[in-house]
């Protein structure tokens, strides 16, 4: 099995690509060993010592970290990958769900508004965003103010604003007028 790695834009995270199927689909965000315990290969991630965050994307994994260097962690996030994949078990235990969502918020009078927004960012935003090893979910739209949460490798990244504000944000206002900023959820 050969396991890619690749450099995103947050230096805190790297992305792996197993080369196979991780969720599909579907992601995944685990902030911490307990969020961990719903996936045999996160919980393996996270016996790694350094590892803060892990995500599963389509098919990608990436890996946060605290502290260290890349160098010193990755031979043992590449064996934990192998491993897990080698081993035949799943990525989440039975019964956990793949995507953690939380109730999105916004006035029946802007369902159009929203549909269009959310058409947008499924087309042009999260393709992209996958690309850098991350994931970007709706979560809300109030008062023109669009709500999002950004998950994986542009969770805490240092480029995370620009690419909200100058990258979405325009993008909507220039499809929907009613958009009047983004804003982290």
């Amino acid at each position: 099995m050969f396991i890619q790695t690749e450099a995103t834009p947050n230096p805190a995270t790297l992305k792996f690509l197993p080369g196979r199927d991780v969720l599909g689909e579907a992601t995944r965000e685990f902030r911490n060993a307990e969020e961990a315990a719903a996936s045999p290969l996160a919980a393996a991630l996270f016996g790694v010592p350094g590892v803060t965050g892990v995500f599963f994307g389509s098919d990608f994994v990436t890996v946060t970290k605290a502290a260290g260097e890349w160098q010193h962690l990755k031979p043992a996030i590449l064996g934990a990958i192998m491993e897990h994949y080698l081993s035949g078990a799943p990525i989440l235990v039975e019964g956990a769900a793949a995507e953690i969502t939380g109730e999105e918020f916004f006035a029946p009078e802007d369902a159009e508004t929203v549909e269009t927004i959310k058409e947008l960012l499924e087309t042009r935003v999260r393709p992209a965003v996958a690309g850098d090893g991350g994931d970007i979910t709706f979560r809300g739209f109030r008062d023109g103010v669009v709500y999002l949460t950004m998950k994986g490798s542009c969770s805490g990244c240092p480029s995370s604003t620009a690419t909200l504000k100058h990258g979405i944000q325009n993008l909507l206002r220039h499809f929907l007028p009613d958009v009047q900023s983004v804003e982290a959820a």
